[in-house]
């Protein structure tokens, strides 16, 4: 499918469907409505689920086919205003201080109004989000926000409630065109009431078998049909299993490409045991599938596809 970059808003659910799928992400009816409520309403749009749904390809997705800038804040533990917003260059503020006295200048107010200026100003991604004119509001990905405190938390939901940033040196900015906010979260912990209620909500389960075969196919074109099925069922028999961490659409589409690469045809429990790291992360869970258990799960889902035959 051709893949269209016209910058134009989506006019309705179907169009903000096919937006994504021309993207090759494919969005159930639930996803696609709450993503043309949130641009048309202007409204962040918070997005939780497990790793490896595609969360985090949903903002990347949008900010191509609107042919949008993406900015993207990876949130972690101890992240702080100057990481987060801005802070001052003060290698080249030193250095220019230090040339003003070698020139002789003594007016300090001058000096410190220079050193205080744009130019020494760093930008980081929430200031970038808000500094676009109007008409090219970027794409704003705030990543994994359950990794900061609350104490980030709670100066993030200002920022959002006016899309404005006060520097004292430099007075307020404000954004002429809020940007399109993504924030996602794995719910590693609860995000405060007080956020979610200025966004619209939505859970990003693991896909259908179906459309996670569809996935495959568009992502892994030259896996064949018979082993892309094997390899999605076999996946979603794994995430009914209690592991540590079940594989995601981005292990399936490694996993599928890895296959391929070893022109398999096939799941044997060989293949299987060998490529394993593509799939699981963590060795609990691989030894657990290298033994009897991964051989039942690999007959199961030969006999499962057979019938449906």
């Amino acid at each position: 499918m051709a893949r269209q970059l016209t910058g134009k808003l989506p006019q309705s659910i179907d169009e903000t469907r096919a937006m994504l799928e021309a993207q090759d992400y494919l969005a159930g009816t639930a996803l696609a409505t709450v993503l043309f409520l949130a641009l048309r309403m202007k409204r962040p749009l918070f997005l939780e689920g497990e790793a490896g749904v595609g969360k985090t390809e949903i903002a990347k997705v949008l900010a191509r086919a609107l042919d949008r800038p993406l900015i993207r804040l990876q949130c972690y533990e101890g992240l702080d205003v100057a990481s987060a917003v801005y802070e001052w260059n003060y290698p080249a503020q030193m250095l220019e201080i230090r040339l003003s006295e070698a020139a002789g200048t003594v007016d300090r107010q001058r000096v410190e109004s220079d050193i205080f200026s744009e130019r020494f100003l760093i930008r980081r991604p929430v200031l970038q989000a808000i500094s676009t004119t109007a008409g090219r509001a970027p794409v704003f990905l705030i990543d994994e926000l359950d990794r900061t405190d609350e104490a980030f938390e709670a100066f993030l939901l200002e920022v959002l409630s006016d899309f404005q940033v006060t520097i004292p040196e430099l007075g307020t900015i404000k954004a002429d065109e809020p940007p399109i906010v993504i924030i996602t979260t794995n719910r590693t912990r609860e995000i405060h009431d007080a956020l979610k209620r200025r966004c619209l909500y939505h859970w990003v389960d693991y896909p259908k078998a179906a459309q996670e075969l569809e996935i495959i196919r568009r992502k892994v074109p030259g896996c064949n049909a018979a082993l892309s099925r094997e390899i999605v069922a076999y996946v979603q028999r794994l995430r009914a299993l209690d592991l540590f961490k079940n594989p995601g659409v981005a292990e399936t589409i490694d996993w599928a490409t890895a296959l391929t690469e070893l022109d398999a045809l096939a799941l044997d429990p060989e293949t299987v045991a060998d490529t394993l790291g593509t799939l699981l992360k963590y060795q609990d869970d691989i030894a657990r599938i290298e033994g009897a258990e991964g051989r039942r799960l690999l007959a199961e889902v030969k006999a499962e596809l057979l019938a449906q035959d």
